[in-house]
């Protein structure tokens, strides 16, 4: 895609962005179709609608107040880096941890990251929950952020034991949040977490419902918190 048209599309969203972006994400969506022919990145193949769905989406937050400078931010459940490959390639300051299960999909983004310069992302394999059992992972970041992995409730297991007290889980979420919010809220008291009032974050020209759920860490995450791998998609919080 030419760079131009990804320049466009960010100016158009009114997302701020450093002069040497829409060349990085051209490389990244060049690098996507081209791995995703070998493996599972994405079901979405046009271009524009990549675009505009994993990579814009990924900026919306942007346009907001919610990451502060020189923020530490894990992505949980990264796969194809978004949101996290993508905020780290337009917010330097940040450093970026990207957590994933599958090995494969780390290499993808540690690839892509060195063909774009982008140096201020940190990979780690492991599943979300033994993760934030890890002393040097649990409750160190100021953000945790995850798109499209889980229902709210669930997510709040996944994130905010990675989530220093003070800090805030960040959930991009869709029109299905309406119906999660309860559960999510009775999740989020047990493990230390608020809920905030969503921002909305539309994409220009689509249709999509699109809000980023801040979940502000209130106090420290009880040690019981992440149960073990498995467990939280199987037997929800908050239910």
């Amino acid at each position: 895609m030419d760079t131009n048209n990804i320049r466009n599309r960010l100016i158009l969203n009114h997302i701020p962005f450093p002069d040497d972006l829409p060349d990085k994400l051209a490389a990244y969506l060049f690098l996507l179709k081209d791995w995703n022919r070998k493996m599972d990145l994405t079901a979405v193949t046009d271009d524009d609608e990549t675009l505009d769905k994993h990579f814009i989406d990924s900026l919306t937050v942007l346009k907001t107040e919610l990451i502060h400078p020189d923020a530490a931010l894990v992505d949980v459940g990264t796969g194809a880096g978004f949101p996290g490959l993508v905020l780290a390639m337009a917010r330097p300051d940040l450093i970026v941890t990207l957590l994933d299960a599958q090995q494969k999909r780390l290499h993808f983004l540690e690839e892509t990251a060195k063909a774009t310069e982008t140096r201020n992302i940190i990979t780690v394999h492991v599943r979300a929950e033994d993760g934030a059992r890890k002393k040097e992972l649990r409750e160190q970041f100021d953000f945790a952020a995850a798109r499209a992995v889980a229902p709210l409730n669930i997510l709040c297991e996944y994130l905010l034991p990675y989530v220093k007290t003070g800090g805030c889980a960040l959930c991009w979420k869709g029109p299905a949040l309406k119906d999660e919010i309860e559960s999510g809220r009775r999740a989020a008291n047990m493990l230390g977490g608020r809920l905030e009032m969503p921002v909305s974050c539309p994409v220009s020209g689509r249709e999509w419902e699109h809000l980023i759920l801040p979940i502000r860490k209130v106090q420290s995450t009880p040690k019981a918190y992440p149960r073990k791998a498995g467990t939280p998609k199987q037997k929800p919080l908050g239910e």
